[in-house]
């Protein structure tokens, strides 16, 4: 059986319901295709980060695009997302620490970018005075904040489904071609076929590419692993990082810490699952009791890894396919793919309809990251793809 539509989002994480979101509203009959469930992999394991603060330059048009988003979130999806704006701090332990930040804070100033603000040691303490006493200033972006991530989701499917996106879980995409001026995909049972796809498929996202003849370099998957301890009483607002450890720090809602930053657990690709490495986990624990030597006494209540895509600069993957009409890529995010998702979305929508977009993605295109023999150049007919203007 074939089932036909306008779109083809592959992949059911935030980004793919983003961008199917805004297919849908701008017309088209979306059919978004999951391997597993929607938000199973790097959305549902994520800290829900919602982080401008020492985004790479390439990244920082659309981050900041988003933020504006996240600051009217309800409006996009009808829910607050969780989201609330207590700022991002990434602490300095050392004068040299925090040398660097304020060369990055003044660097950015001079391009006409005032998100981010030096803070001295005073207003350090005013900001966590549960901080250790050693730590001497920081980088600190007011309007950033976290998010609650299974609410995130829940939130943009409810609005894709409403926008009449049609949602196919337990769909793992194994074949995709293109014939007739139509993308077909299939899961080996039936066929869904599109003139336009979007490929969201996160770990799976450089896989997706090569059945469309784009062969896009990914390094090893990353399994990000994550802390959570027991609640206690509310004792930091700001979610908080360090210039020379690894850690992302915050303290949810409901009184527990959320603790990561990005120490590697054990990806599994082909079985489609990750596991923490305790040895690593550790790791994360003393970057926290470091920065807060107060909670050495908190018991940990769970951890886990998730899995996602990383590139080789790190950087996100957004862009039309250079080889393949009808096909954007979106993936390859390297762990901090939450916060730019609300304008991914609209991204995805315009470059495919109007063939460019409001936002400057020109540092995120796949093509950065191809050789040119790794590119297939389309076939005659295959140079244009049907208009939905």
């Amino acid at each position: 059986m074939t089932k036909t539509a306008d779109a083809l989002v592959i992949g059911g994480g935030l980004n793919g319901l983003s961008a199917a979101l805004q297919l849908a509203r701008r017309g088209l009959r979306v059919a978004l295709l999951e391997r597993a469930r929607v938000g199973r992999h790097a959305s549902g394991a994520s800290a829900a980060g919602v982080r401008t603060l020492g985004r790479a330059r390439a990244e920082l048009p659309v981050s900041l695009a988003a933020m504006e988003m996240w600051h009217e979130i309800e409006d996009l999806v009808g829910d607050d997302c969780g989201f609330h704006a207590d700022g991002q701090l990434r602490v300095a332990e050392t004068d040299a620490e925090l040398d660097k930040l304020r060369d990055r804070v003044n660097g950015l100033r001079q391009d006409g970018f005032t998100h981010e603000e030096i803070v001295d040691t005073a207003e350090l303490r005013a900001l966590v005075p549960a901080l250790a006493p050693h730590c001497v200033g920081g980088a600190f972006a007011r309007r950033d904040g976290a998010a609650d991530p299974h609410r995130t989701l829940g939130a943009f499917l409810r609005a894709a489904l409403e926008a009449g996106v049609v949602v196919h879980e337990g769909v793992g995409v194994s074949r995709l071609e293109r014939r007739g001026g139509a993308w077909r995909a299939s899961d080996g049972g039936d066929w869904f076929e599109a003139p336009l796809v979007v490929n969201a498929a996160g770990a799976w996202g450089g896989q997706i590419a090569s059945m469309a003849g784009d062969y896009i370099p990914l390094e090893l998957p990353m399994a990000p692993m994550m802390i959570v301890t027991e609640r206690i009483a509310p004792f930091v607002r700001p979610t908080v990082g360090a210039h020379g450890r690894k850690l992302s720090f915050k303290q949810t809602s409901q009184g527990t810490l959320l603790i990561g930053g990005g120490q590697p657990g054990r990806p599994d690709l082909q079985n489609e699952r990750s596991e923490v490495d305790v040895r690593l986990l550790a790791k994360s624990a003393a970057a926290a009791l470091a920065l807060f030597p107060g909670i050495g006494s908190l018991r940990i209540v769970r951890s886990w890894a998730g899995l996602e895509a990383k590139t080789s600069d790190d950087l996100a993957i957004a862009g039309l396919s250079a080889s393949a009409p009808g096909m954007m890529h979106l993936f390859g995010f390297s762990g901090h793919g939450f916060q730019p998702a609300p304008a991914f979305g609209v991204a995805a929508a315009e470059l495919l309809l109007d063939g460019r977009s409001r936002f400057d993605l020109s540092g995120l295109t796949p093509q950065r990251l191809m050789q040119p023999s790794m590119v297939r150049r389309p076939a005659p007919s295959e140079a244009n793809v049907e208009s939905y203007l």
